[in-house]
């Protein structure tokens, strides 16, 4: 069955007397009228499900209008106008409460705590969930920690209505925040979404892979809700390229896709879905094969899965204070240096998987595993498995990761099946299982292994976890004290095979503890148990001999077809292994300051650029060398989409803190600002997202950044850009309807005859656009837009 949504709001709302600027939200309660009569025209198209004028009606957004106390008026009002077009149509048309983004990014890519986007969505799905919504719609979000918020607190605040999840994703195929289709599906289907898909973006054509991703990777209903093409600008009128007929020729496209949830974004009209169910009459339903039902784990940009049939994945060991004396300091006193750097080394060195352990005597754990979790997530792309015994630090790391995390570890003893699996549900985290159990304590045999993993699959089972959310541990025992150590491993990893078919791990190193040469005893035992079983052992990634041994097995059991990246590495074997992990700290100074600000080291760079001026080097070359080599890298990686925007803002405040100390050192060096730029987003349009991420790029470049703030009309853009002397005016539009506000600005500046140069960008701004309404450069993203503003002020 076929479900259809409606089409785009906003622009039958400015027909019908909204101003540009005003709250669109606000018509429920002062002209319902207009907005019944919007619904009662999509449900004549053929809309079987209508969406509440909602999108903006959370706390942070209505704050802009001074609404923001009447967040439950407003959104009570919404679905109280969609029963009534409903109850006069006579048709059956379910409601869908929308819950669009909060225009912030939450920390640490912008300045939203996780827990005030959570009460913010909290307080609007509860408001829409009692005024009688059939379904919570989270839409047009384009970063993954925002939707988790909103999706927990979807669920809390209105149990039993279903959600749905639709993030929007740039022709890339990623969010602006780097997460790919296939991951969004795997956090968002086991944190218990109920329909995944994606809305706005692009036109129904650029969709369509999107939709086919999203459907490969979960068993969930796929939605899509398409804009109609892509606008441009006609005599300062927006127009949408895609007729309605076009738009409706693409739904059995989507529907082979995988989708069964249709509707229409912006640009598109009671036509298009007019046109769009028509072109379902006769459509059958996508036959979806069923999903093998295999681990995975996601980052916000990568996914991982362990499997049996796949090769081995490496879960990286070294984050973890037990035994390591210094890093247990470190992280006592409060400083993550050492954590970030491992996490980085390890990624470098083949782990796939970070294990995260803050057990250290004497600190508060919780905020301790927070704060790590936070850091690594925006570090690197490597899904974490979250070490602790903690509840509460359990929680922490769980709510901090903007992914799919793995608990290590669940055992059968009554305070981890009580306390760890409703959190690992809870969360959509998949668990590591340790087979102990409260009665019988740890197990020297397989027997004794294989029975406490039934116990302990059996109550997640109960607690709603299922098949493809289990990593189970062979759990390694000393030879020295045990002769059958190694024995029982290898049965218990064939054990595990045969009864469960789920991939297994363990820790390695312990199997040798007392004996000699231990090196090669946890190669050799290593080499066994991939033969038996293992899928992915915690290990330590640096170590030479374990490596060699894993890709000499894979060559042995076929995950190295003919042995090809075998051969390859044997031939490269006089490259030093430690090469590929090399630290900052071996580098030449002004090398190790580059690399610092690509790999985000924000701690490390200060003491570098002192070091660098103590061994006698200019301002000049820092700048030049470190800091302007790091961008231009950086600038190079994210448009290739090998770096996304968290990594590149964690850069760009490494490369802040540079800037700062040099200026500290040497205030009339040439580290004075670059050149002043006045920057904002036009009249009407109240979404800043885009202009504060390139505002704090071009800010930690070392340029002056006078930043306007959004709904900025043209004569105070003109105005600050010549009060400032500006070098550059920076104007952003994310709605089609406010472009002209942009012509208008450009035409001001020049009748005052500034002599800044105007760059322009936003969600609605395209480059052809940017040629004809006189602009002198256009900028994509906030990465072309600082190289831009460089080659401006270069030139002069």
């Amino acid at each position: 069955m076929f479900h259809i949504f409606d089409g785009a709001c906003g622009t039958m709302l400015q027909a019908n007397g909204l101003t540009p600027g005003g709250c669109p939200e606000l018509m429920n309660v002062e002209r319902p009228e207009v907005m019944r009569m919007i619904h009662e025209k999509y449900i004549a198209a053929g809309a079987s499900i209508i969406e509440t004028n909602t999108f903006g009606a959370s706390r942070l957004k209505l704050d802009h209008y001074g609404l923001e106390d009447r967040v439950t008026e407003i959104n009570t009002a919404a679905v109280e106008i969609a029963k009534a077009a409903i109850a006069a149509s006579g048709r059956t048309v379910k409601i869908a409460g929308s819950m669009g983004p909060t225009g912030r990014f939450v920390t640490p890519l912008g300045d939203l705590d996780f827990e005030n986007a959570y009460e913010t969505f909290h307080e609007q799905a509860k408001a829409l969930a009692d005024a009688g919504v059939d379904y919570l719609i989270i839409e047009t979000c384009i970063d993954i920690q925002e939707m988790r918020a909103a999706l927990l607190a979807a669920k809390a605040a209105a149990p039993g209505v279903p959600v749905i999840c639709q993030l929007t994703y740039s022709d890339d195929g990623r969010t602006v925040t780097g997460t790919d289709p296939q991951s969004a599906a795997i956090i968002l289907s086991a944190m218990g979404a109920s329909i995944i898909g994606v809305n706005c973006s692009l036109g129904p054509e650029q969709l369509v892979p999107i939709v086919k991703t999203l459907a490969e990777n979960t068993d969930l209903p796929i939605s899509v809700q398409p804009n109609a093409g892509m606008p441009t600008l006609v005599d300062g009128v927006t127009r949408f390229p895609m007729g309605a007929e076009e738009f409706g020729s693409w739904a059995p496209k989507l529907v082979a896709a995988g989708a069964t949830y249709l509707g229409g974004c912006c640009g598109t009209t009671p036509d298009h879905i007019r046109a769009l169910a028509a072109a379902l009459h006769g459509v059958k339903e996508p036959v979806r094969a069923p999903r093998e039902k295999r681990l995975w784990l996601a980052s916000r940009s990568r996914s991982v899965c362990i499997d049996k049939d796949l090769p081995t994945v490496l879960i990286g060991e070294r984050i973890n204070p037990t035994g390591r004396k210094t890093l247990a300091a470190e992280i006592k006193e409060g400083s993550l240096l050492s954590v970030k750097k491992e996490a980085v080394n390890q990624v470098k060195a083949g782990a796939s998987l970070l294990d995260v352990n803050m057990g250290v005597a004497g600190i508060a754990q919780a905020p301790a595993m927070k704060q790590a979790v936070t850091e690594i997530a925006q570090l690197t792309d490597a899904p974490l498995s979250i070490d602790t015994s903690d509840p509460a630090a359990l929680e922490a790391g769980l709510r901090a990761y903007p992914g799919r995390a793995l608990i290590n570890s669940v055992t059968g003893e009554d305070d981890r099946i009580r306390d760890f699996l409703p959190l690992a549900k809870k969360y959509g985290a998949a668990i590591l299982c340790l087979p102990v159990t409260e009665e019988d304590g740890v197990p020297k045999t397989a027997k004794g292994r294989l029975a406490a993993m039934h116990y302990i699959i059996g109550k997640a089972k109960e607690a709603g976890l299922t098949d493809g959310d289990f990593l189970l541990d062979a759990l390694v025992m000393t030879v020295s004290a045990d002769k059958n150590a190694c024995r029982e491993v290898l049965n218990t990893l064939q054990g595990y095979r045969a009864d469960f078919g789920y991939p297994s791990t363990m820790g390695l190193s312990n199997i040798s503890f007392g004996l000699p040469n231990r090196p090669l005893i946890n190669s050799t035992f290593f080499s066994m148990c991939l033969a038996a079983g293992l899928d992915a052992p915690i290990m330590n990634p640096y170590d030479d001999k374990m490596q060699r041994a894993l890709k000499a097995s894979a060559a042995l059991l076929g995950h190295d077809p003919n042995g090809i990246a075998f051969s390859q590495d044997e031939a490269n074997l006089a490259v030093p292994k430690k090469a590929a992990v090399m630290k900052t700290t071996d580098l030449p100074i002004l090398d190790a300051i580059k690399q610092a600000v690509i790999e985000g080291e924000k701690d490390a760079i200060v003491p570098f650029v002192e070091q660098a001026l103590k061994e006698g080097k200019t301002g000049n070359e820092i700048t030049e060398y470190g800091l302007t080599a790091a961008m231009t890298e950086i600038g190079e990686d994210f448009g290739s989409g090998r770096m996304f925007l968290p990594q590149v803002l964690l850069s760009a405040e490494t490369m802040r803190a540079a800037f700062d100390k040099l200026k500290e050192r040497i205030p009339a060096s040439a580290t004075a600002d670059k050149g002043t730029v006045v920057i904002a987003t036009v009249k009407g349009d109240v979404h800043d997202l885009g202009k504060n991420i390139t505002g704090a790029l071009l800010a930690n470049s070392g340029f002056k950044l006078i930043d306007l703030g959004k709904d900025v009309d043209s004569d105070t853009v003109v105005a600050a850009a010549i009060e400032h002397k500006a070098d550059i005016v920076g104007l952003a539009a994310l709605m089609t309807t406010t472009m002209p506000q942009i012509d208008r600005t450009i035409e001001k500046l020049k009748a005052a005859n500034c002599a800044a140069k105007v760059m322009v960008g936003g969600a609605a701004v395209t480059r052809d656009y940017a040629a004809s309404c006189g602009a002198d450069c256009y900028a994509a993203d906030g990465v072309k837009a600082v190289k831009l503003a460089k080659e401006i002020v270069g030139a002069r």
